[in-house]
């Protein structure tokens, strides 16, 4: 019995070997490339909040300014039933004011506080005369042709349906991408919206790496064009929801042995996938995360990751 396994299985593993690792640099055999219209080298994480007051007009204005290639923001539906922009549902850290969106009507939103600190670079403080909370819609009218990267971190229909007939009003389903950690939120979206793109939810995520190491994914078909995830490096250094130390230094460093491959993030390109790194805000940052030949980056800091790629252009990419 065990020789049969020896004479069928040996060989039968070697092919089905050799095919995984033919289709890992040719995908395209097996899989049609996605095609988003652009290559996101420049993501500015909060339309930039390191140099505007985050999600405001204002803000997106500068990091547009600076070129960037994806507005990164989040939204929460009014009492009323107003889609608006901000990165937390409860507004006490942003306006001072203890009240959640869901619960207030959209002219009775707080204005942003005139100083803000950057979350992502603790100590350092943004500043700015926009202090208004926009509407998804003032967004889209204001910055037509630019591609978003819209968050959604509440499990609301109403507010995912909203988003999805706005982008459709707006006729830039091809360059509005869902994104969500939460694997039941990204059904509901997709389901509501087909035709935008998607990032990979943190389940999903976790499945890719697992196929990678089985060396299954060349075999998988995969909906999401974009992995958006966080560069390892900075956990134990900046905001992370892990404690600073020993164990943040242990997690970084297990974290980056195995998520960080050029392979890998290779193989996803040539599949139309791109790899997004967040939240970068130094230029060791860019310079560690580009070396993994990721996509690009997302950062506070519009325009020193301008300043960045102006200094060092990354090599021609087929996305």
């Amino acid at each position: 019995m065990s020789c049969h396994l020896l004479l069928y299985g040996l060989p039968a593993l070697g092919i089905y070997a050799l095919v995984s690792h033919c289709l890992r640099k040719k995908p395209h055999l097996l899989h049609k490339p996605h095609r988003f219209p652009v290559r996101c080298l420049h993501v500015s994480h909060r339309g930039g909040a390191g140099e505007q007051i985050e999600n405001t007009l204002s803000a997106f204005k500068n990091a547009v300014s600076q070129g960037t290639n994806l507005l990164e923001l989040d939204c929460y539906i009014t009492k009323d039933g107003i889609v608006v922009v901000s990165h937390d549902e409860n507004l006490e850290r942003q306006t001072g004011h203890n009240i959640d969106i869901s619960l207030t009507y959209y002219k009775d939103l707080p204005r942003y506080k005139s100083s803000l600190e950057v979350t992502f670079s603790p100590g350092s403080i943004s500043h700015g005369t926009d202090h208004q909370i926009p509407r998804l819609e003032d967004v889209f009218e204001q910055f037509p042709g630019i591609p978003i990267n819209i968050e959604i971190k509440k499990d609301n229909d109403d507010l995912i349906n909203k988003i999805a007939h706005l982008v459709q009003q707006y006729h830039r389903s091809h360059i509005s991408i869902w994104a969500s950690f939460d694997n039941q939120i990204m059904k509901k979206c997709n389901k509501a919206n087909k035709d935008m793109p998607c990032v990979f939810s943190k389940n999903r995520g976790i499945f890719l790496i697992i196929l990678w190491y089985l060396g299954l994914l060349p075999f998988f078909p995969l909906k999401e064009s974009f992995l958006e995830f966080v560069l390892p490096s900075i956990i134990n250094r900046t905001y992370f929801p892990v404690k600073k130390g020993i164990c943040g230094s242990l997690l970084a460093k297990i974290t980056t042995k195995i998520t960080m491959h050029k392979q890998l993030f290779k193989h996803l390109e040539a599949r139309g996938i791109q790899t997004l790194l967040w939240v970068l805000n130094e230029e060791k940052d860019f310079e560690e995360a580009f070396s993994y030949g990721v996509s690009g980056v997302m950062s506070d800091y519009p325009t020193l990751l301008r300043q960045y790629l102006n200094a060092h252009p990354p090599p021609p990419s087929n996305v």
